[in-house]
C-alpha cells in the first residue's frame, strides 16, 4: 500500500529518515519494519508559534515492494544540420529557451555579450576587490545572467504560464540537490549555480545547439517588419527563422536599440530602494523567538510588505546566512544586491527594501520617452556612486539613523566586501524612495519587533529589481506586436522576475516558434 500524509514535527525529528520514519509508522499505526519506502513530497517551516515545527509531506510505502520513483530524463537529439533559430543572451530564459527548441527540432544560436563562467569569475574577483567593471562581463552579464552569481532562488508566484516542475527537473538534472522538488522556498546556492550552468550549455553544445561568448548584438536585420537575424559587435551577420530576446533586465544598450530602430517598447513600473543587512543572529531571535538557532534550523527569512501613501513598500530578494555584492554593470554606477551560499551560514541576513515606482513618476519624460524610467535608474546609480567612497565602496548609513534622519558616525560590520563609507543616504535618495522607506521601517519594525536597529545597515542603491521597460508582445503567438518572428522574454522583456519564472517563459517563446 501507499499514502501521503502529512506530518508536524521538531526541526530535528524532521531532519532525517531515522527520525520521521517511525513518525510516519506512528501515524499509519503500522510497524516502522513495515515501511518499504518513503518520499518527502514537500517540506515547510512553522514558525508562527513558539516552538517552531517542521511541515512534511510525506508518500510512504508499506506492505509492498517499494519502486523508486522514475526520475526526470532529458533525451535531446542531434540537430546540428537543423533549421537554426538565434538567441541573444545565456541567462535562464536564453538557456531554457534552447534546450526546448532543441526539442523541437531547431538548432539554437545563442549569443552571449559575456564571458563563460571560468573566465568571468575572473571578473567578478576584481569587482569584487574594487579593482574596476567590466561592462560586459559582471555579476550582471556573462553565461548564465544574472542567475550564475546570484542566490539561486527558485520560488515563484507564475506557476500558471508554464511547467515550474519541469524547469526544477531540468536544474536538478544539471546536478542541483533533489531537495529543490520538495522545499516551499527551494534555493540553489551562489557556490553551487555554476556548475549547474556549465552543464547545461555542455547539454545545449552537445545537442548540436552553439554559444558564441564576447560577442554583443549590435544590430537587428528587419525586413518588412520581421526579423531575420543579428549584427555582432564585429559586423558579422548571422540568420535564423526566428530571434529570441532574452538579454535580462540590465542591457540598456538592446533598449536604446529598439527605441532607435522605431520598435515599439512600453513603460513599466519598477520599484528602487536599498539593500538592508542585519546580524543574522538578530532575525534568528525575531522569527523564532529564541536566543540562540537550534542546530536543525537554517538561517531564518523574512517576507514584508506594507503600504506608504499608496505606494508598495517591501523586502525583496531576501538572503539569509548570506552576503551582499557590487551588481553594477559599468564604471560611475553603485548598485547593490544580494545572495546566499547553498548553506546559509554566514553571519548575516541581508534583504533589498523597495519602494514602487510608477510610471507617472518618471521625471524627464519629453526628452526621454519611453525610456524615461531607465534614465531615472541610471541616475540614482551616479548619484550613489557620487556619494560612495570611490569604485564600488557603498554608501551606508545605520539603519535606525536613516529613519531618523542622521548620519552615521560609525558603521557596523558588513558582509559588502569592497567596503562602505557612512553617507546621508536617507538625504539624497529621492523624496519618493527615502521618506516612504523611512515610514515602511517603522511598520516592518511592529511586525517585527527588534527589526528597526542601529547594528543593522543600509547600503545603496537596489535599483534592478526589474525592467522599466517592457517590450510589448501578442499575447498568443508570443512575438512582438509589431515585428514578426521576434520573442522577447525573460526579465529584461517585462514578462519575468527570477530564474524560474525567467525560464519558464524562455520554454514558452521556444514552443511558439515554427
Amino acid at each position: 500500500m501507499q499514502k501521503i500524509i502529512t506530518l508536524s514535527l521538531s526541526p530535528k525529528r524532521a531532519s532525517d529518515e531515522k527520525y520521521y520514519k517511525p513518525d510516519a509508522a506512528n501515524f499509519l499505526k503500522i510497524n516502522v519494519e513495515d515501511i518499504t519506502g518513503i518520499q518527502i513530497l514537500k517540506k515547510s517551516i512553522d514558525a508562527r508559534k513558539k516552538f517552531v515545527k517542521v511541515n512534511l509531506q510525506l508518500q510512504v510505502w508499506w506492505g509492498e515492494v517499494y519502486t523508486k520513483q522514475k526520475t526526470f530524463n532529458l533525451e535531446l537529439k542531434d540537430v546540428c544540420k537543423k533549421p537554426e533559430v538565434i538567441i541573444v543572451g545565456s541567462g535562464p530564459a536564453g538557456l531554457f529557451a534552447a534546450i526546448k527548441l532543441i526539442e523541437k527540432g531547431f538548432k539554437p544560436i545563442i549569443f552571449e555579450r559575456g564571458k563563460d563562467v571560468k573566465e568571468r569569475k575572473k571578473d567578478i574577483q576584481l569587482i569584487n576587490t574594487n579593482k574596476g567593471v567590466n561592462p560586459n562581463s559582471n555579476y550582471c552579464f556573462g553565461e548564465g545572467g544574472a542567475g550564475t552569481f546570484s542566490d539561486g532562488k527558485l520560488y515563484t508566484r507564475s506557476k500558471k504560464k508554464g511547467d515550474v516542475r519541469r524547469v526544477l527537473d531540468i536544474l536538478e538534472f544539471h546536478g542541483a540537490e533533489n531537495n529543490i522538488l520538495s522545499d516551499t522556498h527551494p534555493h540553489i546556492g551562489t557556490n553551487k549555480l555554476p556548475g549547474i550552468i556549465v552543464k547545461i550549455r555542455e547539454t545545449i553544445q552537445t545537442a548540436g545547439g552553439k554559444i558564441y561568448f564576447e560577442t554583443p548584438v549590435i544590430d537587428f536585420i528587419i525586413k518588412d517588419n520581421s526579423i531575420k537575424g543579428i549584427v555582432t559587435k564585429n559586423g558579422d551577420k548571422f540568420f535564423g527563422k526566428a530571434v529570441i530576446l532574452a538579454t535580462g533586465h540590465s542591457a540598456r544598450d538592446i533598449f536604446e536599440l529598439l527605441n532607435k530602430k522605431g520598435i515599439l517598447l512600453q513603460e513599466q513600473s519598477f520599484s528602487m530602494g536599498v539593500r538592508v543587512e542585519h546580524p543574522q543572529e538578530i532575525i534568528d531571535s525575531i522569527q523564532y523567538s529564541c536566543k540562540v538557532r537550534g542546530d536543525y534550523l537554517p538561517a531564518a527569512a523574512y517576507n514584508l510588505v506594507s503600504q506608504v501613501e499608496n505606494r508598495g513598500v517591501y523586502s525583496f530578494c531576501m538572503c539569509p546566512g548570506g552576503f551582499i555584492v557590487p551588481a553594477a554593470t559599468a564604471p560611475g554606477e553603485i548598485v547593490v544586491n544580494g545572495m546566499s551560499p547553498s548553506k546559509r551560514n554566514s553571519n548575516f541576513a541581508n534583504s533589498g527594501m523597495v519602494v514602487q515606482i510608477k510610471t507617472e513618476d518618471f521625471p524627464n519624460k519629453d526628452k526621454y520617452g519611453v525610456l524615461a524610467g531607465l534614465k531615472f535608474q541610471q541616475d540614482i546609480e551616479k548619484i550613489a556612486f557620487q556619494n560612495g567612497g570611490g569604485g564600488v565602496i557603498a554608501p551606508a548609513q545605520r539603519l535606525s539613523d536613516f529613519v531618523n534622519g542622521k548620519l552615521s558616525k560609525s558603521l557596523p560590520d558588513t558582509s559588502y566586501n569592497p567596503g562602505i563609507i557612512s553617507s546621508p543616504v536617507h538625504f539624497w535618495l529621492p523624496e519618493q524612495i527615502g521618506n516612504k522607506l523611512q515610514e515602511g521601517f517603522k511598520v516592518f519594525n511592529n511586525k517585527m519587533r527588534g527589526f528597526l536597529t542601529n547594528e543593522a545597515v543600509v547600503l545603496g542603491v537596489e535599483s534592478r529589481t526589474s525592467s522599466p521597460v517592457r517590450i510589448p508582445r501578442d499575447k498568443k503567438s508570443l512575438q512582438h506586436i509589431q515585428i514578426k518572428n521576434l520573442y522577447p522574454c525573460g526579465e529584461g522583456a517585462g514578462y519575468a522576475g527570477g530564474i524560474i519564472s525567467a525560464a519558464v517563459d524562455g520554454e514558452r517563446c521556444a514552443s511558439m516558434v515554427s
